[in-house]
């Protein structure tokens, strides 16, 4: 448990349609409570979504969003440990969100991987030669990573990978 740092610029543009767009037309409108209000709720739902359309297996997964802060709060129980950080990977990876306030529980808890904020001119074989001293396990970061990447060349700057312990 504990906080989460994440670039705001970086990361998916959940927020930009449905009825996320119109909660942040609104707020731009009328920055009203009851206007940022209904922003935090559909940008919640938004982010529950996403990880929804990620497969990973939540039970009673609740995501509260505060506009204001850009914190996300994550909470319900995960079968391990992989799946917490793709969790908080999926909440903290998306634009607008600067911090995760993971609340999660693991059922068989692990050691916890490394984190890493991918720079301009990095790529997952580059990132593995740091972490592992060989380029050539660029697919253990992939995999460790996946459902949220669908490719090795598609990275980007900001984004948060999880780096596991090596194999």
């Amino acid at each position: 448990m504990g906080m989460f740092s994440f670039i705001k610029e970086a990361g998916e543009k959940l927020f930009g349609h449905g009825e996320a767009q119109a909660a942040q037309a609104a707020v731009v409108a009328a920055p009203t409570p009851e206007n940022i209000q209904a922003l935090s709720q559909a940008a919640g739902d938004a982010i529950a979504t996403y990880i929804g359309t990620m497969n990973l297996d939540v039970e009673a997964l609740e995501i509260a969003f505060d506009a204001p802060t850009g914190t996300v709060t994550v909470s319900g129980v995960v079968p391990d440990q992989a799946t917490k950080e793709k969790v908080l990977l999926c909440c903290g990876n998306v634009a607008s969100v600067q911090s995760v306030n993971d609340m999660m529980t693991v059922s068989s808890p692990e050691p916890e991987s490394q984190m890493y904020v991918v720079v301009s001119g990095d790529n997952l074989s580059r990132v593995s030669k740091q972490f592992y001293g060989t380029p050539n396990k660029y697919t253990q970061i992939f995999e460790a990573n996946k459902p949220m990447l669908t490719h090795p060349d598609k990275i980007y700057p900001g984004q948060v990978l999880r780096i596991p312990a090596e194999a």
